[in-house]
């Protein structure tokens, strides 16, 4: 997000503090000087805009989608793939079979940190066979993508382990996530210090709501709201929906941000966050005209910025 820098510097600041009050964050305790040393970086929009612009042509160039045993999902996956490996990540495709097709998901791993205390954080990269999935959910990808990047630039070296995932067939049942999860030995699930799932952060008519799973999570997601004077509410409409579901189901923490689908934004909610009472957050759900125009560029900015602020805070 652009915010001048003495505001940006204050929200900074509050949020730390919030940060530093809290005790039992799953980030542990750390100084001041160490927050403001490990201090997120600014995800630039553009950067986000510009991943979602590749996603629509790849999805045009193969049928209208990127769904899941098409070829607009395996080319999205090879376009994410390549960044992730020019930036130095290891990557691992892991291969599954669903309704006949074979699906993929993407795991990109940090060198470094505490490999017995890993934090990821992932988005489902395919969209429903009736259209591009721009929101549902190119906006996730997109922002995990960069937030993994600015890892890289920043060469960033937390005490916990990174680790990024694309994960494939959501939109079937959340198979990939599942089969991700299901796979893992029981000592692997006991390494995962938090999971953060991102499915559809950009809707055209936003909320801004949070995850209310596990507390430590939460509140990483709260302060940094509180720390811009945005309020949130507690995310209901997707519960138990996506990718984040398979992971709490084995014991793993989870949170994650959300900007609505289908539910009617309410008058209250608008008086909140601005936009368009009785109408949906995004009227293009599951539609043919989830395209780069169905993009919300404030709601994907901020969400893109806490992505990376969870991020950072959460492995340290």
């Amino acid at each position: 997000m652009k915010l001048p820098v003495s505001w940006r510097a204050s929200a900074a600041a509050a949020v730390a503090t919030a940060t530093l009050l809290t005790s039992g964050s799953i980030a542990g305790a750390a100084s001041k000087t160490d927050v403001e040393a490990a201090a997120a970086p600014n995800i630039p929009v553009a950067n986000v805009k510009a991943h979602l612009t590749q996603l629509q042509s790849i999805a045009t160039a193969n049928g209208g989608n990127r769904a899941h045993g098409r070829p607009g999902y395996k080319a999205s996956l090879d376009y994410v793939k390549a960044k992730l490996d020019a930036a130095g990540y290891t990557t691992t495709i892991q291969q599954f079979t669903s309704s006949g097709r074979t699906g993929y998901n993407l795991i990109a791993d940090w060198p470094g940190g505490d490999t017995n205390q890993v934090v990821m954080a992932g988005s489902h990269l395919d969209s429903v066979s009736s259209g591009p999935g721009i929101n549902d959910n190119g906006s996730g990808s997109a922002a995990v993508l960069e937030t993994a990047l600015a890892v890289s630039r920043a060469g960033y070296q937390p005490t916990k382990h990174l680790r990024f995932a694309w994960w494939g067939a959501e939109e079937l049942g959340l198979v990939g996530s599942r089969y991700y999860v299901n796979n893992l030995s029981s000592a692997n699930r006991a390494k995962i210090s938090g999971y953060l799932n991102f499915d559809m952060i950009g809707s055209p008519n936003p909320g801004y709501f949070v995850y209310d799973d596990d507390p430590a999570i939460e509140k990483t997601f709260k302060d940094y709201y509180a720390g811009l004077g945005v309020a949130t509410e507690i995310e209901t409409e997707g519960d138990g929906r996506s990718d984040h579901a398979p992971f709490k189901s084995a014991g793993v923490p989870v949170g994650g941000l959300f900007t609505g689908a289908s539910r009617t934004k309410t008058a209250a909610q608008v008086a909140k966050w601005g936009g368009t009472s009785g109408q949906s957050f995004d009227r293009c759900y599951h539609s043919s005209c989830d395209t780069t125009s169905n993009i919300n560029d404030t709601a994907l900015d901020r969400n893109s910025d806490a992505v990376a602020y969870a991020v950072w805070e959460l492995s340290e």
